[in-house]
């Protein structure tokens, strides 16, 4: 694989997802997030906005950048009538597959998150555990609020959970290892300006060492904050991580910006 700063890896920085998302390792390496962290994080927002759910059909939810579906999952088993949407379509095809075992109803879509044309469909679009910022330039994360915001019905909530940069630059770690089922994994981790790019090597018991990276632009509260309320989003707090610690900018390691369509 290329180094981090060479002109072949800045040349297909936009496309690291559509890779790393679509192998199998990715989830293996992810194992650790699991079903209570994801039960955890829905039962903090559900608390955080008041939400309430009628079954059979509760509020009409849509996750963003679903993955393996870990949250969507969990909205639906508490009655939401919820829309899981992902480029990926292998992690699409695993949460559809854990939801065909509970028989769940949920609509699966593979859409860009920036090409979301649904208008005035949601109650609530949740995009969770660092899904912005995948794309070149902020202005294709503005277009992703676009998105959100014209998917949403009026007075709808937005929840964006990022990382918070504050406390990444006074706790990186810029090399690690790990062991992942049966396999090495060694991560490198390089901080510049408004982006975070990792790169993962992942040695298994037998065959070839692989090589995949990571890349998210970071935004400080200001920054996100000023995206949204010129798109026409209202902010209405910041959670600081998944138990629903109140924000601190210097240290809480999340920010979870709780955001209506006025």
């Amino acid at each position: 694989m290329p180094s981090l700063h060479s002109s072949a890896d800045e040349k297909n920085q936009s496309q690291w997802f559509k890779e790393w998302f679509n192998h199998p390792l990715y989830l293996e390496l992810y194992s650790h997030r699991n079903r209570e962290e994801a039960s955890d994080c829905v039962n903090m927002i559900l608390q955080e906005t008041g939400l309430e759910t009628t079954k059979p059909s509760g509020p009409a939810l849509l996750d963003i950048a679903c993955g393996a579906g870990r949250h969507a999952l969990e909205f639906a088993r508490k009655g939401f009538d919820v829309t899981a949407n992902d480029l990926s379509a292998f992690l699409l095809q695993e949460a559809q597959k854990e939801a065909a075992q509970e028989s769940l109803e949920l609509r699966f879509t593979g859409h860009d998150m920036r090409n979301i044309s649904e208008s005035g469909s949601y109650r609530m679009v949740v995009q969770l555990f660092t899904s912005f910022g995948y794309f070149d330039s902020a202005d294709e994360d503005r277009k992703v609020v676009s998105a959100v915001f014209r998917a949403l019905q009026s007075d709808g909530w937005y929840v964006l959970d990022l990382i918070n940069p504050s406390h990444l630059k006074r706790h990186l770690v810029q090399h690690s290892t790990r062991r992942a089922g049966g396999m090495h994994v060694e991560e490198n981790r390089v901080l510049e300006e408004s982006l975070i790019t990792k790169q993962i090597t992942i040695t298994p018991e037998t065959g070839k060492a692989l090589e995949f990276s990571e890349s998210v632009r970071l935004y400080s509260s200001e920054e996100i904050t000023a995206m949204l309320e010129n798109e026409g989003f209202a902010l209405d707090f910041i959670i600081g991580d998944y138990s629903g610690s109140p924000f601190s900018e210097g240290e809480s390691p999340r920010m979870i910006l709780f955001s209506k369509k006025r």
